[in-house]
């Protein structure tokens, strides 16, 4: 049988021609036809006045919060069920996240967390829309508005989700997205800033572009970085923006497939969703309870393994992690819910090409490897 990766890029549109007329062109980096387009184009899916392209997604997140002046001894309020970027980012600019649990009934950020880890020191918040899932923003925005604090939206996973019938990356202060190979929508590497600002967006581009006057050619009144995004990237970009509502209808009948197939196998939770959400169709991802399944999440990976199906599990919580676990020690919230998920979740193969006839053979394995099982009982 074939193996079925976890991801796998749907690039069967106009890349290729659109990336060839970037190359004949000669608009190669870093300005061009195709650069413009998507940045007027993106903007406006994600209704938002400004979008800034820029290399990836972790420098979308940095490129944010050294726009919002972020500096060495400030604090940034993160979930600790992120991929590890969100909390990187922060100590690229000298602060220090501190790290909070998620609401169970969202996978993301829990307002009720963040206003107990507020300090003197805290500037900001990282609200994470996990899993394509949004996070509860008028509830985060509220709590930003009385401590004076900014928003930045992590929708690196969540492309055109909705919250309450609005785009995602307008709903903060400024929305940050990836488009690395696993994403929506991907160009390989690379990623974008939205917002509305005016103010903002002007220092956001100069700090992209190695902090040059827009209006003074070779001046540089600040320093900047060379986070900018090339032309090439862009075409394909163009290309898979045509193509969003043929890719997300393919990946929204992969979800309702799963869900249809996983439904009634003891032990398969399913992830929430909010009924003011409309989920993003990233990675179809489901939690594995040990007892009742009677297998750990990582005996079912192995298990799938075996059957030439990758799957991932759920990113470590962050706060346990090596680089973060003692200053996370200080903090001193337990974080059950984050902890549980990342025991226990499940990321299963999500991509366009894969078929129904290829999620029923995964099913297959899962559905076996419940029934050889014997539910485990639960300590009293």
């Amino acid at each position: 049988m074939k193996p079925i990766p976890v991801a796998s890029a749907d690039v069967t549109g106009n890349e290729e021609k659109y990336v060839s007329e970037a190359i004949r062109s000669s608009w190669i980096s870093s300005s061009g036809k195709y650069l413009d387009q998507f940045e007027a184009e993106f903007a406006e899916l994600c209704d938002s006045k400004y979008a800034l392209s820029c290399s990836n997604g972790t420098v979308a997140l940095h490129l944010a919060l050294l726009g919002l002046g972020l500096r060495p001894g400030d604090e940034v309020i993160v979930p600790s069920m992120t991929y590890i970027a969100t909390a990187n980012a922060v100590r690229y600019c000298g602060a220090e996240p501190v790290f909070v649990d998620i609401d169970p009934e969202t996978w993301c950020i829990a307002p009720d967390a963040i206003e107990a880890a507020i300090s003197p020191r805290t500037r900001g918040i990282i609200a994470v829309h996990l899993l394509g899932h949004p996070a509860d923003m008028d509830s985060i925005n509220q709590i930003a508005a009385m401590n004076g604090l900014w928003v930045v939206e992590d929708a690196a996973e969540a492309h055109f989700a909705l919250y309450k019938n609005k785009p995602v990356g307008s709903l903060g202060t400024v929305g940050t997205f990836s488009f690395f190979g696993n994403k929506i929508l991907t160009c390989g590497e690379g990623g974008a800033l939205t917002l509305n600002d005016s103010q903002l967006s002007i220092r956001l581009k100069m700090l992209r572009g190695q902090g040059m006057d827009p209006r003074r050619r070779y001046y540089f009144p600040i320093t900047g970085y060379n986070f900018r995004l090339t032309n090439l990237a862009c075409a394909m970009l163009c290309a898979q923006l045509e193509r969003r509502e043929e890719i997300f209808a393919k990946r929204n009948a992969i979800f309702d497939y799963y869900t249809e197939c996983l439904t009634g196998i003891r032990g398969i939770g399913f992830q929430p969703c909010a009924p003011w959400a409309q989920i993003a169709p990233w990675m179809y991802s489901v939690t594995v309870d040990p007892h009742e399944f009677g297998q750990t999440r990582d005996d079912l990976i192995a298990t799938m393994k075996e059957a030439d199906i990758d799957s991932r599990p759920f990113f470590y919580p962050l706060h346990r992690l090596p680089p973060y676990v003692k200053s996370a020690s200080k903090q001193g919230q337990p974080l059950e819910v984050t902890n549980q998920l990342g025991a226990t979740g499940l990321m299963l193969p999500t991509y366009n090409q894969l078929s129904f006839e290829d999620i029923d053979r995964i099913v297959s394995v899962i559905r076996r490897a419940a029934s050889s099982s014997t539910p485990i009982r639960r300590a009293a």
